[in-house]
């Protein structure tokens, strides 16, 4: 999809980096030696250094245009605890000045196929910052619900970039969907039809609806953070096919299960 989704009007990119970055270093100034739950083995502290990492990865990206993959960078070392959150807003702010003073069609190397250019950068930054402001938010005992433009086009952006597709085909073969799975944002006026594409072990989606299919039904933070496995959704099996209650339900959950497999990011 081109064009942003109706749920999304208005959305702006870089105030949205910037709020969740901020939100992000706010929750974890005081709490960096808490576990974080969905990344086993690292602490609020190793959260704030990737985020870190990656905001200065991309930057160079950018501010360097550079277009092909840049295994030979030098990354910096990471920061001491003491001075790493005024590290971390320093680099967040860094990034948005660059990216915001680029031109969004510059092409650069990016991991994404079929959108090599800044505006990828962009795009993507903002589910970046929202998923892990919810690590460190859920670290600190927080509620964190994600506003509902960046969510709708996070999951968009999820669905065109970090599934298997005809565009960006995985390295061994993965099953197929074998089906049709429906996303529906519940306070969005959002939904998306996942389904297979023409070569093996591909997806594609479509706005909308389709009637009687499984479906996942929630909010559109809650949709985003359960494509990155933060939070955990009922699937409603639909029409069913599968001759029972029961064994409709469980068609839904390995049919969510497939799709699962298909997507490149945990």
């Amino acid at each position: 999809m081109s064009s942003l989704h109706p749920a999304a009007a208005g959305l702006d990119y870089f105030a949205d980096i910037a709020k969740h970055s901020a939100a992000l270093a706010e929750a974890a100034e005081s709490n960096l030696s808490a576990q974080i739950e969905h990344c086993p083995g690292w602490t609020v502290a190793d959260l704030v250094a990737h985020v870190w990492q990656v905001h200065w990865f991309w930057t160079t990206i950018a501010e360097q245009k550079l277009t092909e993959r840049p295994d030979g960078l030098v990354r910096p070392p990471r920061p001491s605890d003491q001075d790493l959150i005024a590290e971390f807003r320093a680099g967040a702010l860094a990034m948005i000045e660059v990216l915001r003073a680029a031109d969004p069609d510059t092409t650069v190397w990016t991991w994404a196929p079929s959108q090599r250019n800044i505006g990828f950068i962009s795009r993507h930054q903002v589910q970046e910052a929202a998923v892990h402001r919810w690590d460190a938010e859920h670290a600190a005992g927080r509620a964190c619900s994600l506003d509902v433009a960046g969510s709708v086009d996070s999951i968009e952006e999820f669905l065109t970039v970090s599934v298997s597709s005809v565009t960006d085909q995985p390295d061994e073969p993965r099953p197929d969907l074998a089906g049709m799975l429906v996303l529906v944002a519940s306070d969005a006026d959002a939904a998306w039809t996942i389904s297979d594409a023409e070569l093996p072990g591909t997806v594609r989606f479509e706005r909308g609806a389709a009637a009687g299919r499984p479906s996942i039904r929630a909010s559109p933070s809650d949709l985003l953070l359960w494509l990155y496995r933060r939070v955990a959704l009922p699937v409603d099996p639909g029409a069913g096919t599968a001759g029972s209650p029961a064994g409709a339900a469980q068609s839904a959950e390995q049919l969510v299960e497939r799709f699962r497999h298909l997507c490149f990011t945990d």
